[in-house]
């Protein structure tokens, strides 16, 4: 009797507040499964391209991006590209991206573009990890209709929690209309200082509002983390004893010892 493979798992990376940790984590987190043994895809679903930079690669030297499989049915397979961690490929972006909202706008279910180029390879991968822009757009909306979960990085400082309610509620939109089966992985504390009683705070209140759906690893600040994509490298090949990469270590474990249990 032959074995059914698994489908793989679509987490998309999303807050629409800049700057706190998506793109690092998606980097980080990514590599940290593949060497946890899983085949994992990063789609880069951002204009500004930085998970792509963050491997090493050159926008210019791909021959197909995100924007071309959004835009021109360019198929998933064959548009990825191999990274410096074996098992995990990326399908880059460009700045081109940027103007794929305008013309998604006319496509008949404009919203569920991304999924339907998604399902032919969720056999192949374990985790496709899709590293949203900083916007509530129209490829955020393709990321989260597309996705089975989502993974929320808040960063460990003032006003952390301001705007999570905005995306909560396009989550709850997007649930309602278009994914009926969308979860939140769980909230990712990110840029922590345990030296500071705000950060502290910060985690308390986090548990207090959303309990278990907040991951036990935390995300420290961390010179190393903060460095590896300058080198083209996740941190865990720049710096495998730093806290930045152990601690995505623990994260990757975290989330597929959930999943084992579900």
């Amino acid at each position: 009797m032959t074995k059914t493979r698994n489908m793989g798992k679509i987490i998309a990376i999303a807050n629409q507040k800049g700057g706190v940790g998506k793109t690092t984590t998606t980097i980080n987190l990514a590599a940290s499964l593949a060497k946890e043994g899983k085949r994992v895809l990063i789609i880069d679903a951002d204009p500004q391209a930085n998970a792509t930079s963050g491997y090493g690669i050159d926008p210019r030297t791909m021959t197909s991006s995100i924007y071309e499989c959004l835009v021109d049915n360019y198929p998933v397979d064959g548009s990825q590209v191999g990274t410096c961690i074996d098992g995990l490929d990326l399908i880059g972006s460009r700045i081109d991206l940027a103007g794929a909202e305008l013309e998604l706008i006319n496509k008949p279910n404009r919203e569920r573009v991304l999924f339907n180029l998604l399902q032919p390879v969720t056999e192949k991968y374990d985790y496709i990890l899709i590293d949203c822009s900083p916007s509530l757009g129209l490829i955020t909306v393709n990321a989260l209709t597309a996705a089975n979960s989502v993974i929320i990085p808040v960063q460990a400082e003032y006003f952390a929690l301001e705007g999570i309610s905005k995306l909560l509620n396009t989550i709850r939109i997007i649930k309602s209309k278009l994914n009926t089966s969308l979860e939140i992985e769980g909230f990712l504390l990110t840029m922590y200082d345990a030296r500071l009683r705000l950060a502290n705070q910060i985690y308390e209140e986090l548990k207090g509002h959303f309990g278990d759906m907040v991951f036990n690893t935390v995300i420290p600040r961390n010179i190393r983390l903060s460095e590896a994509p300058s080198h083209g490298l996740p941190a865990i090949l720049y710096d495998a004893e730093s806290r930045g990469a152990t601690s995505h270590i623990s994260l990757a474990k975290e989330i597929i010892a959930k999943h084992k249990n579900k």
